[in-house]
Formats: structure tokens, sequence, C-alpha cells
């Protein structure tokens, strides 16, 4: 499904309005009955009691229509209408006129009653129209008072459109937000619900086209999607390793054993063919004690135990018989090996992942990727983004969506922007959320295996574009079902390693599933 940014939302209403002749109280009129809709199916109307916030602009219009619809199928229901009358403009201004003549319970409210807490405790359900995608401004005075309220209060919230208080567009929390139970949103979702931390705040989601034509809401000129998966290919029963691609992993050093060792192996565990570890000699013997399954190619080493430079020509050859290159899982930080990094960075012609030092090492000549005219894959999490852009943590926490486009399109690469819910961002412009996975994936060498199943997928047959987002949709899966078997607390890399062959299966088998529900809480109505 695709996902808008709060201007792209905009655009498609007025495209909604101006082409099909679908006007704005139409839409408003739509998106209340979907909200409703959603009441009646999760606990029904008739007879239950409802608080409903009507805010200052469009999404008060919303919960003017909201509360209407409650009360005509039967529900107790007060209105909080919590701005100056007069400010009200087009179809939130009529909706307000009309439910002016309704004898429901309504009250205005511009500074703090201690009558809200009252109500709240008198009410089975709250109904969030407080404000819409476009708060772009902290909360406060009577709209912060009435969220903590709502929070506090432990009934059931429906949010309209978004909860109050979440930025639309970065999913920051602008001073204090709702935390809805369910949240009903219109059109197509928009982006700040499924980052973080506002993600965390939405509950169950719905989504209403409000009648939209389907042209609208797959135009290709929206540009961000939700990463669900593409089907495998086949394994054929007369077919031999190297049908499944052959990848070469350069990685470790002395003190990094476990990243060459999870990287290289998970390659096989996802379903690649064969598995070449270009590694420093001392640690050749333990690795390949421990994983048999890896060919591993011992390199002349530095003092500090990492890869020397002097292997750059070996290691160039050995590149021209596999199908993918991963660079860069515990190479340690020695500067005669990043010194080789960045040289093999240049001259590798084929599709290449660059990961953990590997991409230290990249941030220090970041030019470098624009001689590359093979496929260039990063794998940042939000720290190593900010060395590769200088950019401080923060504001590509609150911008990843403008930042993913930027670098992506002047590094000419697709870049892995990993953290809950990993973006995967391409050069062209597009963006895939990716919502597999969970907290206990945060740990040491999950980072390590996700490099593997992205090589993995490109073995097995998908283009790069498709390995690197179907590689990520398959690390999270992996991770979603050893948290269910073990449990998310002490997940390890090697757990979420182990799980890959029955995520892949589970993926083959479920696709269907999956693409309908799983991973993606959006029921339409």
């Amino acid at each position: 499904m695709k996902v808008t940014t709060v201007e792209e939302m905009a655009r498609l209403d007025k495209m909604a309005s101006e082409k099909y002749g679908i006007t704005p109280m139409l839409l408003m009129e739509n998106a209340g009955n979907a909200v409703y809709q959603v009441i009646d199916m999760e606990m029904g109307v008739d007879g239950n009691r409802f608080v409903v916030f009507a805010g200052p602009g469009n999404n008060g219009g919303d919960a003017f229509v909201v509360a209407r619809k409650l009360y005509s199928s039967g529900g107790e229901v007060k209105l909080y209408i919590m701005g100056e009358p007069q400010k009200y403009k087009g179809e939130a201004r009529e909706n307000l006129r009309i439910i002016r003549k309704i004898p429901l319970d309504k009250e205005a409210l511009t500074s703090w009653s201690d009558e809200v807490i009252s109500d709240l405790e008198w009410a089975d359900a709250i109904i969030d129209g407080i404000f819409g995608t476009g708060l772009k401004r902290k909360v406060s005075g009577v709209y912060e008072k009435v969220i903590q309220s709502i929070n506090e209060s432990g009934r059931v919230v429906f949010s309209i459109d978004i909860p109050s208080g979440i930025n639309g567009n970065t999913g920051e929390v602008m001073g204090t937000a709702v935390l809805a139970d369910f949240t009903i949103t219109f059109g197509l979702p928009k982006i700040g619900l499924f980052l973080f931390p506002g993600a965390d705040y939405v509950g169950k989601l719905y989504v209403s086209h409000i009648s939209f034509p389907p042209e609208l809401y797959s135009d290709p000129s929206l540009e961000i999607e939700l990463n669900k998966p593409i089907e495998m290919p086949p394994r054929l029963r007369d077919t031999h390793k190297g049908d499944y691609g052959k990848a070469l992993f350069i990685a470790g050093s002395a003190n990094y054993l476990g990243a060459p060792y999870f990287a290289s192996l998970s390659f096989l565990k996802a379903g690649g063919g064969l598995s070449y570890l270009a590694t420093p000699k001392s640690i050749a013997p333990h690795i390949a004690s421990k994983g048999s399954e890896i060919v591993v190619i011992p390199l002349s080493e530095t003092p500090d135990g990492s890869i020397s430079h002097d292997n750059v020509e070996y290691i160039l050859e050995l590149t021209g018989k596999v199908d993918i290159v991963v660079l860069g899982p515990g190479l340690s930080l020695n500067e005669e090996t990043q010194d080789l990094v960045r040289e093999l960075s240049v001259k590798i012609d084929k599709p290449l992942v660059i990961d953990g030092d590997g991409l230290t090492a990249i941030s220090k000549e970041i030019g470098l990727l624009k001689k590359r005219d093979a496929p260039t894959i990063l794998t940042p999490h939000l720290g190593e983004m900010s060395r590769l852009t200088g950019l401080d943590i923060e504001k590509i926490r609150r911008n990843k969506v403008d930042i993913l486009r930027k670098f992506t399109s002047k590094w000419s690469s697709i870049i892995v922007l990993k953290g809950a819910h990993t973006m995967i961002g391409y050069p062209d412009g597009r963006i895939y959320i990716n919502t597999s996975g969970n907290p206990g994936m945060a740990t040491a060498g999950a980072g390590d295996v996700l490099v593997g199943s992205i090589a993995a997928l490109y073995g097995l047959g998908l283009d790069i574009e498709e390995a690197v987002r179907m590689g990520v949709f398959l690390h999270g899966v992996a991770g979603d079902l050893a948290a269910t078997d073990i449990g998310m607390d002490g997940i390890t890399a090697g757990d979420i390693m182990e799980y890959l062959p029955d995520a892949m299966s589970f993926i083959r088998e479920n696709i269907q599933e999956i693409m309908d529900t799983i991973y993606y809480t959006l029921t339409r109505v």
C-alpha cells in the first residue's frame, strides 16, 4: 500500500475535488462515516456513551460528523468543541452549523474545566478529533491538558486520521500525543503513522479511501510504500548449489569473530548457494570449525589482526567468481584495512553491500561511491548514517524521508536505514517502510545476519532492488518467529539466523495472507 506525506495527501484531496467532483463536504462526510463504522464494528454504538473532542480545523469537522452519526444511531454523546466557532471554515463550518441544531449534549471548551474528567469517567469510549496530520507546533494549553486526561482515563480511544499530537510527516510527538486504541486514517496512510515514536501511539490502524478512485491512491508519483513480500523463485528439483548464487564476504578481524561468521552463514541459511569468506588467517580456522559449510579463504593480516592491504589483487580476483560481494562486517578500524576498503569499493565491479566498519571507511571519502558502476547498497543505522552524511542523528530521525531521498540520489546507492521500521531508499526517490521485526532484534550481530539475507535473496534470482527489500523483510520475519518461540528478551543474532529457513518457508506458504493482513494492521473500511 502507498503511504503519503501530509502535502501529498492534500494534493490528492484537491485532485478528488477538481478532477472527479468529489467535494470536500462529501469527503468529510465519508471520513466521519468511516470512523463511525469502525466504532460500530469494534464496540457497537447503541446504548454506549461517547465523549467527542472536536478541534479547531478539518479534523474537528470530521468529529462533528462522527458525533452526529453516533447520536443518530442511539449512542449517548457529549461533544466538546475546542475551536472558536467563527474560525471554522468551509465544510467544517457547515458541519458545525448542522451539529448545533441537533439536540445532543455539547459544550465549548477553550479553557480547562474539571467537568472533562467526570465526563471521561462517564464515557465508554473517546473520539479524538483534536488535531489532524498537519500539526507543526508543540501542543500546549487546554489541548495539552485534554490529551493528558484522555491518556489517563483508561477508556477506549478512537483517533481520527492520526492520534492528536503526532506529526504526520515525521512521527514526532509534538510535546504530548493521544495514545489511541484505534486510528482511522483517510485516503492513504500518512508516513508519520509508521515512523517512531508516533507508530507506538496508533493502535490498530484502519484505512478508508473515502471514495477516492483507485487512480488516485495508486498514483505512480507517490513513491513511499509499505514493504510487502515478493513471491520467491521456486527451488526446482534439478538444480545445484551454483543456481542459488555465490557470495563473497570480506569480513572479520582478531577482535570480531562473530560478524564474519553470522554474515557468511546467514547467506546459506537464507537459501544462498555458495558462501565464500575472505578473512584474516589467524581467525580463519576458528570460523571454519564453527561454520564448516562456509568456504573460508585465509588472508594475510596486519599486526592488529585485520586484513592487510596487500590482499587487494587477490580479493579482486575472487570477486570475479561470485555474484555479489559484502564488504565490512567486523573488519576493524585499522587504517591499513580502512584504506583497503576504500580501494576495493571503487574496483569491485559486482553488486556491493557495504556494512559496519566498511561504512566508517567510506564515510571518510564518500565521493568514491560516485565512481562505482555496479549497484551499491549501504546498510547504516542512525549513527552510521550520521557519519556518512555529517548530519546530527536527531536531524536524520526527524527527516528520514527527505534525507534518504537526498543521499540515495547523491551517492547513486540503495540505502537501508536500519532501526524500528527500517526504511529502504532508492536513487529514483522510492522508499519502502518495513514493518516486520521486533525490539528483541536490537542485538549485536543482527545487522550481519541482515547483509547475509540480502545477498541470499539476490542469489535466489531476485533483482538487486527486490533482493534488498525482501532481505530486510525476511530478516524481520526470522526475528518475529524467534520472538514467538523464545520471547523477545535475550534474542541473539544466532537465533535470528537459525530462524531464517523457517522464515523463508513461512513467507512461501503464507504470502497471500501476509499481503492481506500480517504485518499490515490496515483494515479497509
